[in-house]
């Protein structure tokens, strides 16, 4: 019996399991008000939106297309702005270019936004100088400075981030639609900070390739070739606050089960997959595609558990896992967990994070990330599931298109003297718009070679 059909599962059915990294509301009253407004707020996605992308997804399951998911660690409601938002935008649209031209494949757009406002958190409090609070868990829950009035976790904020993530939206479709992503012109996509770049030239040569083949294609066919002035474009998030994605879940006329409409694509943290747990029970209830973060702390037989809970008919786009294990341990942890699943012969999109596993401090207190460790875990990725016989369906990274230092090495080489320079970030450290770029022709690349 599917998972939305089970007469057990209801959009609060989580209550009755362990919850982990939600926060504590001291004002019960404010939470239940703040949750019957959210229930009768317009939904932010649509049903035939998720199910198109869960098609795109098996598509990738086969081979037939490749994912790009990217964005921010954690988004923050001062930068719901129009520059921000436009600069994501283009700093994966210019990623996706790179990988349709290289890899001659449909590219998965997916950005991790529109709802990436909550966080999960090593420890409950922190302690500075002394005083001890609760940890900040993204602007869902609470505000990141550090006093006691900021740090209580406050219901309202999950109405302000609705409304964020419905702006946001609204920006991101309303730029697509208007032919924002138009390949007749990604001259258009350029961040103006970014022309001196090491790999701009690289970029522009590409560019115009692209816009010879398509007026070359143009001058064939007689007119405008459609299809190519506008793309799909999903959005994602750690879908982490059940009681905000309780509100969010809703069945729809003519369909049957449950959707969740906030997101198109929600997604399991590591923190939070515990068989047993709050999350997987709401996940495995809803027809949304999902995926669940897998570390090197997981064994095959869970992995297939995890299977047996959230995809027990083998429903082809509906289960994707993003493993991230770090450069130092993928070679030893990844291998038997391909086997085992292959083995049991399961319909499953696997993807890299090669982000997470690779986080550090320096010596001068900030957290970062090596570009050569991010290299290296995704180029161990590619070769891992060539000699596993599986495919290695997308990627997926924390990244921006402002002009940040937070991530080390590179194009530019950046160094821990760079790190103080431009660190903006309120969680996890982002590749730069050079960063990602680089990553994106290091994946045609390493295709390129294994398929050779």
């Amino acid at each position: 019996m599917p998972a939305s059909a089970d007469a057990a599962w209801a959009p609060d059915s989580w209550r009755s399991r362990p919850a982990l990294q939600l926060p504590h509301y001291p004002d019960t009253e404010a939470l239940a008000s703040a949750q019957d407004e959210l229930r009768n707020l317009p939904p932010l996605v649509t049903s035939w939106e998720i199910l198109a992308l869960k098609r795109q997804l098996a598509e990738a399951q086969a081979g037939e297309r490749f994912v790009l998911q990217g964005g921010d660690c954690a988004e923050s409601f001062a930068e719901c702005n129009s520059s921000v938002i436009s600069n994501r935008l283009k700093v994966l649209l210019q990623m996706s270019l790179v990988l349709v031209h290289g890899l001659k494949l449909p590219v998965v757009r997916v950005g991790r936004f529109a709802g990436q406002y909550a966080k999960p958190r090593s420890a409950d409090t922190e302690t500075i100088d002394g005083v001890t609070l609760p940890c900040y868990r993204g602007d869902m829950v609470n505000a990141p400075a550090f006093t006691e009035a900021a740090r209580i976790p406050d219901p309202r904020r999950m109405v302000r981030a609705h409304a964020r993530s419905a702006m946001t939206m609204n920006f991101v479709r309303a730029l697509i639609d208007g032919g924002f992503a138009d390949l007749h012109h990604p001259e258009y996509w350029d961040l103006a900070w970014v022309g001196h770049a090491p790999l701009a030239h690289e970029y522009q040569r590409m560019v115009g390739a692209i816009g010879d083949a398509v007026r070359f294609m143009e001058t064939l066919a007689g007119g405008q070739v459609h299809n190519i002035n506008r793309v799909d474009f999903y959005t994602s998030h750690e879908a982490l606050l059940l009681p905000y994605e309780e509100t969010q879940t809703r069945q729809v006329p003519r369909q049957h089960g449950w959707f969740n409409l906030s997101t198109h694509y929600p997604w399991i943290g590591m923190r939070t997959a515990a068989l047993e747990g709050a999350h997987l029970e709401y996940f495995r209830g809803i027809r949304n595609p999902i995926a669940v973060k897998v570390g090197p702390s997981v064994a095959p037989d869970q992995l297939l558990r995890l299977i047996d809970v959230l995809n027990p008919d083998d429903e082809p786009g509906r289960l994707a896992f993003i493993h991230r294990m770090s450069a130092g341990s993928i070679a030893s942890k990844l291998p038997p967990l391909l086997d085992a699943v292959k083995r049991d012969g399961r319909r499953i999109l696997w993807i890299c994070d090669p982000m997470h596993g690779n986080t550090e401090s320096t010596s001068n207190g900030y957290k970062t990330r090596r570009f050569d460790n991010i290299r290296s875990e995704l180029e161990q990725a590619f070769d891992l599931h060539a000699a596993a016989g599986t495919r290695l369906g997308g990627v997926h990274l924390e990244l921006t298109g402002e002009n940040v230092t937070e991530c080390l090495g590179g194009a530019r080489e950046l160094t821990e003297l760079d790190l103080k320079r431009a660190y903006r970030t309120t969680v996890d450290p982002r590749l730069n718009y050079e960063q990602a770029l680089e990553i994106a022709m290091l994946i045609v690349r390493k295709r390129g070679q294994i398929a050779g």
